[in-house]
Order: structure tokens, then C-alpha cells, then sequence
């Protein structure tokens, strides 16, 4: 029985859902414009474009499971053709993502694509408290094999991901076992439902995760469970960057070293990485940037 208490869901939504009398909690995530916000920004491979729409995909969901007030950023860092792979997203689910590769990459699978490289997590407060990473080998075959066995060895968490992405959209799906005796437990609690769902979960095909409005694709997949669903979550493609920031990173080079690229070039660019804006800093733009730095170290010693 679906128990609904939830509205119709945006195209980019995220959809929570847990099952009744169990410690077993789920997401499910449909990324359609803001996935194709960062498509028209970068011409990726097809092969790396659907391991880019999975690790997005997939920071958002566990974005969400956090429920941060900051910022959450995966990295996997390849020693193969594939080099750089980044996606950050916020606790307002805001996502942006970015990759660097070089070479051929039809035809060769995820692990071929990355080599012996290192899976990072950041978890980014935001609020003055220390920032968390944590590093580890990668370990796993895809995107989501990685994310699990991470999250299985750092959390002790049972976890479970399902993540597709084509030229349209990407989506993902996460199962997640919350530990016993926690908040979950009750009398007549169905100990049985982790193996149960997550065999469910195992018969979805690429295309229905796609295609199928979430509160649909839950009816089809657990139509013998009960599960409550929650209100839908917006996702947006949003990216950090500006020009105030870029201005701020100028200043940290300080003022020779930013003099020799506008006497070499004629123009300080930047170009950023996840959105492709670009800006760009004259020589009185420098010059601004670095009188305006003067003036606010100087007031700060006026009391």
C-alpha cells in the first residue's frame, strides 16, 4: 500500500520514501534541466557523460541523506584518461559538476577510465565548523560500487545505489538500512524488508528509472510494501562562482604575480570550471582589485 503525502512532483525532484515498520529509508532523484545545464556547458563523451550524470546524480542523494546546512563535494581523482571527475551540491540540493580528461574514451569501461586513482568526500559546513574529507582507493567498478563500498566501510551503513544518465537526464535511486534499535524500531517491525526491497530494486532497467515519474516507478517497484512518501525536494543547477571570488583569488596571488600575466597577456581570464563564465581583469581591474584589498586591511585596524 503507497501511503501519499506528497504533491506531484518537478522534473528535478528529489522524491523521499521510507517503508512502514522497518529501519529501511529511500530516495529517489530526476535530474532533466539541471542535468542538461551542465550538458550545454561541456561537450563530454558519451562514456564519460553518463559517469558524470551517475556521480551527480548520486551527490545529491547523499546530499540529502546528510541534510546539510553546507556543502557536500565528490571527487574521484583517475590516474587514467579520465583524471578529474567533481560534483558538489548544497544542502538546498544546488548542484554543478565538472570533469577533465584527455584521449579516447569509447569503448573502455569506468575502471579503464579512471585507473588506480583515489575517491575523495568533502562534507563543507559552511557555518565556521571544521571541514571533513575523507580519502580512500577506489574500490568498485562504477560510480555506484565505489559510493557503496565507501559508505559501507565509513558509515557502517548499509547503502545501496541505482544511477543511469543518457544525453536527456539522469536519475538515481538509494535504499539505505539505518542501524537497529535506532529511531525505526518498533513492535511488529519487518526484520525481513532489507533483502526483500533491495531484490525489487535489482529488476529495474536503465530506461524505467529514466522515464518513470517517481511516485509511479515506487508503485511499480514496491507495490506489495508500504511506503510513505514525503513532500518532493526542487534540485537546480546552480554554480558558486563570481566575480567577486575571482577577485578574491587575484588578491591571494597577490600583485606581482597577476602584473606579469597582464604584461605577458594584456588581460587576467579565469575561466570557471564548472559553469564556463568567464572573467576577465584589465589592468584597472587589477588595480581596483588590489587598491579596494589596501582599503579594507587598512579598516580594520581602525577602531
Amino acid at each position: 500500500m503507497l501511503i501519499l503525502c506528497a504533491m506531484k512532483p518537478d522534473p528535478d525532484s528529489l522524491q523521499r520514501f521510507l517503508f512502514e515498520r522497518s529501519p529501511v529509508r529511500g530516495e529517489l532523484v530526476h535530474l532533466d534541466d539541471a542535468w542538461r545545464a551542465v550538458l550545454e556547458r561541456h561537450d563530454y563523451p558519451t562514456a564519460l557523460r553518463a559517469v558524470v550524470g551517475e556521480l551527480m546524480t548520486a551527490a545529491v542523494l547523499l546530499a540529502a541523506t546528510l541534510k546539510l546546512k553546507g556543502s557536500l563535494i565528490l571527487q574521484i581523482q583517475g590516474q587514467g584518461p579520465v583524471t578529474l571527475l567533481v560534483v558538489e551540491c548544497d544542502g538546498d540540493l544546488n548542484v554543478r559538476a565538472t570533469a577533465k580528461w584527455q584521449g579516447e574514451l569509447e569503448g573502455i569501461g569506468f575502471t579503464q577510465m579512471v585507473g588506480d586513482g583515489r575517491f575523495v568526500i568533502t562534507l563543507d559546513p559552511r557555518d565556521g565548523r571544521q571541514t571533513y574529507q575523507g580519502i580512500v582507493e577506489l574500490d568498485g567498478d562504477s560510480v555506484a560500487e565505489v559510493l557503496q563500498n565507501y559508505m559501507l566501510r565509513s558509515d557502517q551503513l548499509e547503502t545501496r545505489l541505482w544511477l543511469a544518465a543518457d544525453a536527456q537526464g539522469a536519475a538515481g535511486l538509494l535504499l539505505q538500512k539505518m542501524p537497529s534499535g535506532g529511531g525505526h524500531a518498533a513492535t511488529g517491525q519487518d526484520e525481513d524488508i532489507w533483502p526483500r526491497v533491495t531484490m525489487l530494486t535489482d529488476t529495474l532497467k536503465n530506461d524505467e528509472l529514466l522515464g518513470l515519474p517517481a511516485v509511479e516507478l515506487i508503485r511499480r517497484l514496491y507495490s506489495e510494501e508500504d511506503v510513505r512518501l514525503f513532500d518532493p525536494q526542487p534540485v537546480t543547477f546552480r554554480c558558486s562562482c563570481s566575480r567577486d571570488k575571482v577577485a578574491l583569488m587575484l588578491r591571494m596571488l597577490g600583485p606581482d604575480e597577476v602584473r606579469l600575466v597582464l604584461a605577458e597577456h594584456g588581460v587576467a581570464e579565469v575561466n570557471c570550471e564548472f559553469c564556463n563564465q568567464q572573467y576577465r581583469f584589465d589592468k584597472v581591474d587589477a588595480e581596483q582589485v588590489f587598491a579596494s584589498a589596501v582599503v579594507l586591511d587598512g579598516s580594520t585596524s581602525v577602531h
